[in-house]
């Protein structure tokens, strides 16, 4: 198709330089300027002669994007000068020269050896000359022409991007526009139609159209809706040549949005929603979500949420989700089961952006029924005050009743009340309460001054039914309790009486004189009247005048001690006591009695002591430092001696072995005898403790009256029959009557084993081959040691089993 346009191209062209061929060649030979040629006759005699210039030429176009196999002719090159002969040679340069245009030396035809574009390089400036072959000198003077470059339609429209982005709100009217599409050709637009470009639509249609000269796109359908379709896609067509059959052409898309205003109302999905919330719940929590649905987006789709009218407005209210535009139900004030157990509620949701444009397609509202129903929980006893305030004085009896806490049981069930302190809170167990009525009543007398203030806490538990009557319900540990604190502010009663501030040491000089201060006396009182202290100073009534000192009231609560005589002697009198009676104004009026000791003393001119009456006690006994240290010293000695005398005598007294009569351990006593060796038979013989055969006579013991303390059995020989029970008893009671043992308890040692037992063997397997059972009743006779024996086998079968 394109060979077809470059041959009739190539055509028109040609027909067009042929009918233009002469003038301009006549306008080429006008302009080139006139050239002397010199010419030799033939008596050598030089001649000038002027002609002008013979270049001549075929052609000034070339057709861009050649494709024939042979080179591209564009013109021919000659002279006047050229008479044919092959003497002149064509030279030719400037752009393109020897690469892209080539000339015949000989004959002067230009061609173009390489395909051109014109898109390139639409215009060539060459400059050719003819030079002799023999001389190599210039015939004619270099001349400049140009080559211009014919056009083709080469080039497509190209549209300045590939993807193109746009959008328009919805709802808007036929011929909104969208977005202007450019394209480009890159031909020649002032040769021919080849970069002529117009615009159509591929695919988008019946919703889009697009201006064929602008490239604007508009909308071609009326109130196209977001909600139904958001996105289209539209394929825009350029095409140059005017549009015209074999332009070339391109394409691009178009993504279009639809853009969202707010053209739909807020819609609840249900006309009635319904809610549970136990009557418990803190206030602002949330009881429930309600959301009506708007199908636009972004701001077109905020909406708020408003309770509009009903019975549970002062109790609940709405407030609005952002993030999920959510209306949230919650509660404004304190719900009660027993008061109110079902509430209605008129919910609204509106936009908060309405568009006027729409207004007409009405209310941008919508109104939802919601109902709550309270739930009825075991709620714990509400006391009737937030704290109690109770004031008592502090010399109320034991068992008084103070004051009075009130609770009741809010729930339906209406249950009984149990009091109760909680003991942490009155550790010293000084106030208790009524468990049935409130009353709180003192256990211990109250002290202002030790605790003006108690703080306790009363405890409030239902008791249930079951715990009423437990045989007809079952247990539920399920107690509802709440606290209250109490404060008991112990109120001042006038129960102390004023004493002396501190202790005063005065002293008054023994030349002083009359109506002399020597001390001022203030006082303190532990209770703390309404109105404040206020303390009176007078002489005691037993001595209401006193002959030495004054006592002056200063109103102040402070009194004065003035000297009543003109000198004072230590010699007389070195002490001087003077009691002073104190009472405040409070009632009862308390009072007590301060004695101030006042001592003499020495003064000098100016009334400072220098010494008193305890030095000079001292020193008139004539006991110095000296010997006070030394009568400290034989006291000490003294009692050095005393604990002396105490050890050795308590060193010297034998310590019994057995402590008390109880003590029965055993006890060993070394004699550090160490006998007459081998040689003296007379010594002690223990042959005699392992043979009770070889007994000797008893003998009598020497610090002590011979009598008998124990009998000893004789009625079986001890060779034939003897018990190990009786030998100890036995050997026991010689011991006993032995003068020559010591006279305290001691340890005796027996090697004696006993004759064979009466019983035989105690095993329990013989006892199986018994035709019988035995009998084991002797086995309380013999003694404390088998005792356990005995029980287990001497008692009654019945027993046994």
């Amino acid at each position: 198709m394109r060979t077809y346009y470059c041959l009739s191209l190539f055509i028109w062209t040609y027909m067009f330089h042929t009918v233009d061929a002469i003038p301009l060649e006549e306008k080429a030979s006008r302009d080139l300027p006139s050239k002397r040629v010199v010419d030799l006759t033939k008596d050598d005699s030089k001649m000038l002669h002027r002609t002008k210039r013979g270049w001549m030429w075929n052609q000034f176009f070339l057709l861009e994007e050649y494709t024939g196999t042979d080179t591209q002719y564009v013109g021919k090159l000659h002279t006047d000068q050229d008479k044919g002969d092959g003497n002149l040679k064509y030279i030719l340069t400037g752009d393109g020269a020897g690469s892209l245009f080539v000339i015949d030396e000989n004959t002067g035809d230009i061609h173009a050896a390489k395909k051109l574009d014109r898109e390139e390089k639409s215009l060539y400036i060459l400059r050719a000359k003819a030079i002799d072959r023999k001389t190599g000198r210039q015939v004619e003077p270099e001349s400049e022409f140009i080559i211009k470059i014919h056009d083709i339609n080469d080039n497509e429209p190209k549209f300045t991007k590939d993807l193109y982005t746009a959008s328009v709100p919805e709802m808007s009217g036929v011929g909104t526009s969208v977005i202007q599409v450019t394209a480009t050709d890159a031909d020649d637009a002032n040769y021919g139609n080849s970069a002529k470009v117009v615009y159509s639509i591929l695919q988008g249609q019946p919703y889009f159209s697009v201006d064929p000269e602008s490239g604007i796109i508009k909308t071609a359908l009326p109130d196209m809706s977001r909600e139904n379709r958001e996105q289209y896609q539209v394929v825009i067509q350029a095409k140059d040549m005017g549009g015209q059959m074999g332009g070339l052409s391109g394409t691009t898309t178009v993504n279009i949005t639809l853009t969202d205003v707010n053209n739909n109302p807020p819609r609840f999905p249900q006309s009635m929603y319904q809610f549970n919330s136990p009557e418990s719940v803190p206030l602002g929590s949330h009881v429930g979500r309600i959301k009506a649905d708007d199908p636009d987006v972004g701001e077109n789709a905020e909406m708020e949420y408003s309770i509009a009218e009903g019975d549970g407005t002062d109790m609940f209210d709405v407030i609005t989700d952002k993030d999920t535009q959510e209306g949230i139900i919650t509660v404004k004030q304190n719900l009660d089961f027993e008061s109110k157990m079902l509430y209605t509620l008129r919910v609204d949701a509106s936009n908060t952006h309405p568009d006027p444009r729409f207004l007409h397609l009405g209310p941008f509202k919508d109104t939802a029924v919601v109902k709550i129903s309270v739930e009825d929980i075991d709620e714990p006893p509400v006391f009737s005050k937030l704290y109690y305030l109770i004031e008592v004085d502090e010399d109320v009896k034991e068992g008084s009743i103070i004051g009075q806490v009130t609770a009741y049981d809010p729930d339906a069930m209406n249950n009984l009340i149990k009091y109760s302190i909680d003991r942490h809170t009155d550790m010293d167990r000084i106030f208790s309460i009524h468990s049935e009525n409130g009353s709180i009543f003192t256990l211990k007398p109250l002290d202002r001054e030790s605790s003006p203030w108690h703080n306790i806490t009363i405890t409030a538990t239902e008791i249930s039914e079951w715990e009423i009557h437990p045989s007809e319900h079952q247990s539920d540990n399920s107690k509802q309790s709440s606290h209250i604190p109490v404060f008991i502010r112990i109120l001042d009663i006038n129960d102390h009486a004023p004493e002396f501030a501190m202790y005063y040491e005065t002293f008054v000089c023994e030349n002083a004189k009359p109506g002399q201060l020597i001390q001022t006396v203030s006082v303190m009182d532990r209770d703390d009247p309404p109105r404040g202290h206020k303390f009176f100073f007078e002489p005691v009534p037993e001595f209401p005048l006193n002959p030495n000192f004054t006592i002056v009231d200063n109103k102040d609560n402070t009194a004065g001690i003035m000297t009543r005589k003109d000198g004072y002697s230590r010699n007389k009198m070195s002490t001087y006591l003077l009691p002073i009676l104190i009472f405040d104004n409070d009632y009862p009026i308390q009072s007590s009695t301060g004695t101030l000791t006042i001592r003499v003393c020495a003064c000098d001119n100016q009334g400072n002591m220098q010494s008193c009456n305890a030095e000079a006690l001292v020193l008139s006994a004539g006991l110095s430092t000296g010997a006070l240290i030394a009568i400290l010293l034989c006291i000490i000695i003294l009692l050095v001696l005393v604990v002396l005398f105490a050890a050795l005598k308590r060193q010297r007294k034998k310590e019994p072995l057995i402590i008390s009569k109880d003590d029965v351990r055993d006890n060993i006593v070394t004699y550090n005898d160490e006998g007459g060796g081998e040689e003296d038979t007379q010594a002690f013989d223990i042959g005699t403790l392992r043979n009770p055969e070889a007994r000797e006579d008893s003998k009598l013991r020497r610090d002590v009256m011979p009598e008998t303390i124990f009998q000893i059995r004789r009625t079986v020989p001890l060779w034939e029959n003897i018990d190990v029970q009786d030998f100890i008893h036995r050997r026991l009671k010689e011991n006993d009557s032995d003068p020559s043992a010591p006279p305290y308890d001691s340890l005796a040692t027996y090697a004696y084993e006993g004759n064979d037992s009466i019983a035989d063997s105690l095993s329990s397997l013989e006892s199986l081959t018994a035709d019988c059972n035995q009998d084991y009743d002797y086995l309380s006779d013999w003694g404390p040691r088998f005792k356990k024996l005995a029980d287990m086998y001497g008692g009654d079968d019945s027993d046994r089993d």
